[in-house]
């Protein structure tokens, strides 16, 4: 029994036809939004390419790039074959490649939601590669002589006053790596050495931070050094009193920034898939409506149109039969042989003949 089975005369055929024809030119469109999408997501996360670690982290918007780019060729045939469906004799055209174009957007389709759907699940991968990124990051920040790391310096500076953050995960993360170059550092100063000294690897350590870290919004002037030293600052209490830097770390301000925009690209792409689906429902029973007219010969007549001619269960079941039987029509059956005339022949003639033979007359 087919499933919902929907009848359709002339008239609703044709309007069925033009309606889908607009919805496709409106589905190129929404393949440009995706690719857009894509595209945007793209250079944003090239913008801070110098603070991730290399991964899977481009998966996404190149998914939403390759599925942009399929649904404007897609939708660009899928108009064309909807506007020829107008017409019957048209039709005729199209009927063997419909079949196979509903197919291969059912397809298409669902690779829309999977790219909706990994905008969702991209946030541990995207977390990992800030995390490692802005770990090397801050960690060559003083290597400003350096060629490959020069740049460090000026980025995680406008990263941490653009995003307002400080650190990886906090402010805290700059008191455990020598951020200050040797270059700058008077080896004559006693403090200097001795730190130097007190140190196992001889870093030069400071419970201090980048001037990119403070607050401008503060009133009190920043401080930048002896964070956690009270003594060292007037009317000045580390652990009562909001400091004037701040405190969110880079790798929790940019997780939230790419999260917000993954979030919008994923309803943008899950609307787009909702539609592409009505779209492709409507083109199916648009393909069994004509084929039907084809069948009946009446081409002003009545037709019936369908989403599956057959139940789920039959046709899950058909289908499976078609995938377990794919190659068969090339292996050749050993049962076949058994009806081969050819096989298995036994011969009658044991031993030796004693057949005479009459010999022929010589003349004399």
């Amino acid at each position: 029994m087919a499933v919902l089975k929907v009848k359709f005369t002339k008239t609703k055929r044709d309007k069925l036809a033009q309606i889908l024809w607009i919805l496709n030119w409106v589905s190129v469109v929404s393949g440009v939004i995706l690719f857009s999408l894509g595209l945007f997501l793209k250079i944003e996360i090239k913008k801070r390419n110098e603070v991730m670690a290399k991964g899977d982290i481009n998966s996404v918007p190149n998914m939403l790039i390759s599925v942009g780019v399929i649904a404007c060729i897609i939708n660009f045939l899928g108009g064309k074959i909807c506007y020829d469906c107008s017409d019957a004799n048209k039709f005729s055209r199209w009927k063997l490649v419909m079949l196979p174009y509903i197919v291969c957007t059912f397809c298409f389709t669902f690779c829309i939601l999977v790219g909706a759907l990994m905008c969702y699940t991209m946030r541990n991968e995207l977390e990992e590669s800030l995390y490692l990124g802005l770990r090397d990051a801050i960690k060559f920040y003083k290597d400003t002589d350096i060629p490959g790391r020069c740049f460090l310096k000026k980025t995680v500076d406008m990263l941490q006053i653009g995003f307002q953050c400080c650190g990886n995960n906090g402010f805290r993360d700059w008191f455990e790596i020598q951020w200050v170059s040797a270059r700058y550092l008077n080896m004559a100063s006693k403090e200097v050495v001795d730190r130097l000294k007190s140190n196992v690897d001889g870093k030069f350590l400071v419970d201090g931070v980048p001037f990119s870290c403070c607050n401008p919004s503060s009133p009190r002037p920043c401080i930048q050094y002896q964070l956690t030293n009270n003594s060292a600052h007037y009317n000045y209490d580390f652990l009562t009193e909001e400091l004037n830097i701040w405190v969110k770390g880079c790798r929790e301000a940019l997780l939230d920034y790419y999260t917000a925009i993954m979030r919008s690209i994923g309803v943008a792409a899950l609307l787009i898939w909702l539609f592409e689906l009505s779209v492709l429902i409507g083109v199916r029973y648009l393909q069994t409506a004509m084929k039907n007219v084809l069948l009946l010969g009446d081409l002003e007549g009545e037709s019936d149109g369908w989403l599956l001619e057959n139940s789920f269960v039959e046709t899950a079941k058909y289908n499976i039969n078609i995938i377990k039987n794919l190659g068969k029509a090339n292996q050749i059956s050993t049962v076949s042989d058994m009806n081969d005339p050819n096989i298995n022949v036994q011969n009658t003639n044991y031993g030796k003949t004693n057949n005479t033979t009459k010999s022929i007359p010589v003349a004399r």
